[in-house]
């Protein structure tokens, strides 16, 4: 991609005329990532104001078919983007908006998409206690710490540090896409969707605007929900990366400038990212560099104790996925800080019925630097539980985020101080890493290991225009 004087000149306006929020503390700005790449997380937000804050109006509301707000600012895509300083292949991966993780700040867990809405709203209450009251400080401060949370809880998954933050909403998607004259889809049977709008016949397709946001919020009618919804954003993604980073788009003066007043309107970027030194940065990346994928998940259909059906993911697994496909060749990734674990102390209780999980399990812990107790057997339960005493849930969590699968964590008075008492039900399932060490006798987690990768796991590339459900 190469750029004219005037493509230059324009991207110096464009700079001027962002919007930046202070969500990321870690030093991110316009010099190369001290770790040899760039991690960027791009929010897709189901937004009723623009990027200042202003509201938007019904009309345009009713013309991008945004439906009626319920009160919750939901993030509806989550892609993380890992770029090599060195130019090579860049790898976009896309994270389930239904997934159910452990959300920092005392929120327990949750479907990641409601991390923002979560600190937001208690963030906008703080602020109205402390006096505030313009609409428009506080949906920008509110936001703000939605940001930050969201991204603690995607660092938190993933073993990433997020260095940079572009979040987009509703009005902004549909101008970028009319901006740059549309994306190249292709479909492989004919879609009638009245939840999203979405209504396409078999075969390729070049949408923007209304009909852009109907193709990549569609979710109801898919195989695999909101599975298949992930890889339509892919491939959309993908499209809009060729296009983007092709000759004639940001040659043509026209063009550049209704992309930049589009992003001027609509995108939040983290203070002190260096976009103009990006852009340069990003100058030989072509389609081919350009790689999508998604986080491993576990099961699609799993029933959360007070959110509903959510995605299941192993946060051990993900975390293994994600360092997998972001290590530098030659350059192994930093061991993880574990002395803290040393003060938990973990009792492992077997109550899956399969021999010698207790021992497996409690070799996996203190593996992770936390002291062996005691193991032994118990009642047959189906699911796995931590016992903890009051007030010690962060040693809990602790233990549950080495063991992976989201075991329930519960107070009992019972539990020594510095103990947590592991009960391994029939649906544990050891992190991969993890797996290959069982005996061959057979375990709850050779058992029940993770599905392998679905058909989305497969690359996307920003080469060629796919067929998607």
């Amino acid at each position: 991609m190469s750029l004219t004087g005037y493509a230059w000149a324009a991207m110096q306006g464009l700079v001027k005329g962002l919007n930046y929020a202070d969500v990321i503390s870690n030093g991110a700005g316009g010099d190369k990532p001290a770790d040899g790449a760039r991690d960027i997380l791009l929010v897709g937000l189901d937004s009723r104001t623009d990027a200042q804050g202003n509201p938007l109006p019904r009309e345009l509301l009713d013309e991008l078919r945004a439906g009626v707000s319920d009160g919750e600012l939901n993030t509806d895509t989550l892609i993380l983007v890992h770029i090599p300083n060195d130019g090579s292949k860049a790898v976009a991966m896309s994270i389930p908006r239904d997934s159910y993780v452990d959300i920092p700040g005392g929120y327990g867990r949750h479907k990641i998409n409601s991390a923002y809405a979560r600190a937001m709203s208690d963030a906008r209450n703080d602020l109205q206690k402390q006096g505030v009251t313009d609409p428009k400080e506080l949906d920008v401060k509110a936001n703000q710490a939605g940001a930050k949370t969201l991204i603690q809880t995607i660092e938190k998954l993933t073993g990433s540090t997020i260095d940079n933050y572009a979040a987009v909403n509703l009005l902004g998607f549909s101008d970028i896409t009319k901006a740059i004259g549309g994306v190249d889809v292709c479909l492989s049977s004919n879609v009638n969707d009245p939840y999203s709008g979405a209504k396409f016949t078999k075969g390729q397709h070049t949408i923007s605007g209304v009909e852009a946001l109907e193709f990549v919020r569609q979710r109801h009618g898919l195989p695999r929900g909101d599975l298949d919804r992930v890889v339509r954003q892919q491939v959309f993604m993908a499209g809009m990366a060729r296009k983007v980073l092709s000759a004639g788009t940001l040659a043509n003066p026209s063009t550049l400038n209704s992309l930049i007043d589009a992003i001027k309107k609509s995108v939040v970027l983290n203070q002190n990212w260096d976009i103009f030194g990006f852009a340069q940065q990003m100058k030989g990346l072509t389609g081919g560099q350009l790689e999508f994928r998604t986080i491993p998940v576990v099961n699609v259909e799993y029933q959360t104790p007070e959110d509903g059906v959510a995605i299941q993911v192993n946060p051990s697994q993900v975390r293994d996925f994600v360092q997998g496909l972001t290590a530098q060749p030659g350059k192994q990734a930093p061991a993880p800080d574990t002395s803290a674990n040393k003060a938990t102390t973990v009792d492992v209780r077997n109550s899956s019925g399969v021999t010698g999980l207790a021992a497996n399990v409690q070799k996996q812990l203190t593996d992770k630097g936390f002291t062996a107790g005691d193991t032994a057997n118990a009642s047959s339960r189906k699911s796995t539980v931590l016992w903890v005493p009051p007030g010690q849930k962060a040693a809990g969590q602790a233990v549950a985020d080495a063991l992976g699968g989201n075991p329930a964590i519960q107070e009992d008075k019972t539990v020594d101080a510095g103990h947590v008492m592991v009960f391994l039900g029939s649906d544990y399932q050891a992190p991969a890493s993890a797996a290959g060490n069982e005996s061959s006798s057979g375990s709850a987690a050779q058992q029940q290991a993770p599905a392998p990768p679905p058909e989305d796991q497969k690359p996307i590339t920003a080469e060629g225009v796919p067929c998607v459900n």
